[in-house]
């Protein structure tokens, strides 16, 4: 999800965490505008315009994921441990795109490629998903590297358009995941709901799946209860398919809606403990939707200012952990505030009822909900969070415990951040 932050801050310089050990070993090729550059002692690189790094660069990185070991789900989680984050320049420009708006990651092992999926709606770039290299240490991330853009593609092979040139097919990319079994990728469109009196566009979610170049393969089914509509029914505009998480060694995908349904009943606010978002379980081979369980939303963390200014808590990406439990990002965000407030929830599904066949959460009918656990509250960091959208499980790190990666969406505005924090695993 998107949204436009209020509040202004002024740009400042950039800096980019190198570790002294490995200060030596990154030759970087081709920078251009180079004015300054000094070693502070906190080991930090200082840069009034920092140098792109690509492929085409040659960088030897330390020795932190030299060989890609594949990471299996985390049923038992007891604690995480913040290693530090990257921040990706506002801007920054690869292959004729501008790099920015990254809702999603997914992390391929076996080649030790990250997917990140941008949440363009085809208005600056047609709409895209980035690979990357992410080098990690015991101390943090030392540096990401972009190797390649790809365009989404429809069916008949052709880009998006944006909302100017068909608004009823310009999609809103979420979420996405790397299915190693087939090679191929799926991702989450929100589509779209604008109910004006001049104007009304009903475009329904969409979870497709393509190859990894972006070329479309298929779909799944979305249930009914998803499907757009101009009444105070169905999904909420910009609050549908947000995350999704393979389970079930691939034979499941998990995919949640961001916001209750209308039927489901209201958003969260700063008081009420009663919205539920559901979350859908698939049958990866049929694309049907098997079962759907109702999860509960925690309060908005903090009132907005102006009091009746937009504000909203809702579920922005999901990862299975083995066992029916999940990792749940919840994201709070209020007007009259920067920064985001991150909690990191277990939620166990293993006594919640298959709602499947609610059409309502307000219809009286009695229900469990998936029982949750905190984590994590981002926070307690003591950092800046910004728009947290995407979450998945990285390398193992070299003390052998396995690693967790969230990246944030910057929304294409120069006074937010693209953040990737790195986090230590303890079971």
């Amino acid at each position: 999800m998107s949204f436009k932050n209020p509040c202004s801050a002024r740009m400042g310089f950039f800096y980019v965490p190198i570790p002294h050990s490995c200060i030596k070993r990154h030759i970087l090729l081709n920078f251009q505008h180079l004015p300054l550059l000094t070693i502070s002692y906190m080991r930090f690189y200082r840069l009034t315009r920092l140098p792109i790094l690509f492929l085409s660069c040659l960088l030897v990185s330390c020795s932190s994921t030299k060989k890609a070991i594949r990471v299996q789900p985390v049923s038992t989680m007891n604690s995480i441990r913040l290693l530090g984050q990257y921040d990706i320049p506002y801007g920054l420009s690869f292959k004729n795109t501008t790099v920015g708006g990254l809702s999603g990651i997914d992390y391929d092992s076996k080649n030790g490629l990250y997917y990140l999926i941008c949440d363009d709606r085809s208005a600056i770039n047609p709409a895209r998903f980035y690979t990357a290299k992410i080098f990690v240490s015991q101390s943090g991330i030392d540096s990401i590297v972009f190797v390649s853009v790809n365009y989404l593609l429809q069916q008949d092979g052709t880009t998006f358009p944006n909302n100017k040139k068909d608004p009823q097919h310009t999609p809103d990319p979420e979420a996405i995941r790397f299915n190693p079994v087939s090679n191929t990728l799926v991702w989450s469109n929100e589509g779209e709901r604008i109910v004006k009196d001049k104007q009304v566009v009903l475009s329904n979610p969409t979870v497709h799946i393509i190859d990894t170049t972006g070329k479309y393969t298929g779909h799944f089914q979305i249930p009914a209860n998803l499907y757009m509509n101009p009444g105070i029914k169905g999904p909420r505009q910009n609050s549908v398919l947000e995350g999704m998480s393979f389970a079930d060694n691939y034979a499941s995908l998990f995919v949640n809606v961001e916001e209750p349904l209308y039927d489901d009943g209201p958003r969260a606010d700063t008081t009420n403990s009663n919205a539920y978002i559901r979350i859908m379980k698939f049958d990866v081979k049929t694309g049907i939707n098997t079962k759907q369980y109702a999860y509960p939303l925690d309060p908005v963390a903090y009132r907005p200012d102006p009091p009746d200014a937009y504000m909203i808590n809702g579920v922005p990406d999901i990862l299975f952990m083995g066992d029916d439990k999940l990792l749940v990002i919840e994201r709070s965000f209020s007007t009259g505030r920067l920064a985001c407030a991150v909690k990191l929830y277990i939620a166990d599904l293993s006594e919640a009822t298959d709602i499947s066949k609610v059409p309502s959460l307000q219809s009286g009918i009695l229900f469990n909900a998936a029982r949750k656990k905190l984590l994590f509250n981002m926070d307690e960091t003591g950092r800046y969070i910004d728009n947290v959208e995407g979450i998945c499980f990285g390398p193992v790190l070299p003390n052998g415990k396995k690693s967790l990666l969230l990246v944030a969406d910057n929304n294409f505005n120069p006074i937010q951040k693209s953040q990737v924090f790195l986090f230590e695993i303890n079971e």
